[in-house]
């Protein structure tokens, strides 16, 4: 079984990347715990630890838009993963857009809305 490194950060916690298992793109960056990976191995669903709450946090548990784990890339120095995921409801995104990566930082430095909502998070999450 392979022993990832979590003890490179102080709380423990290594990045993880959610990743379209298709297509390659990127969904969206979370963090994982030792506790949260090994639910990730158990069930094939992606399950991460949520800094702000401070628990462990299904992806989807709340939207439905789970996250089936399809295969995972660990880097050279254990402390990376990438989650290659089917997006179940397609979107992986809080606020409603496929990948949490919907804006674009243009020249001036604005950001400009570059994805299309999947859901209206009002609906779902009664706020946005």
């Amino acid at each position: 079984m392979v022993e990832l490194d979590f003890n490179k950060s102080a709380d423990g916690l290594i990045p993880a990347i959610a990743q379209d298992w298709q297509t390659g793109e990127v969904l969206m960056l979370a963090y994982i715990n030792k506790e949260s990976w090994q639910k990730t191995l158990e069930t094939g669903v992606a399950t991460y630890w949520t800094r702000s709450r401070k628990k462990l946090w299904v992806k989807g548990e709340s939207s439905g838009n789970i996250q089936k784990v399809k295969e995972i890339l660990v880097d050279c120095d254990l402390d990376t993963v990438i989650f290659k995921i089917e997006q179940v409801g397609g979107s992986a995104c809080h606020e409603g857009y496929r990948s949490c990566f919907f804006r674009r930082v243009e020249a001036d430095g604005t950001l400009k809305v570059i994805g299309e909502r999947v859901f209206n998070p009002e609906d779902v999450y009664g706020k946005k």
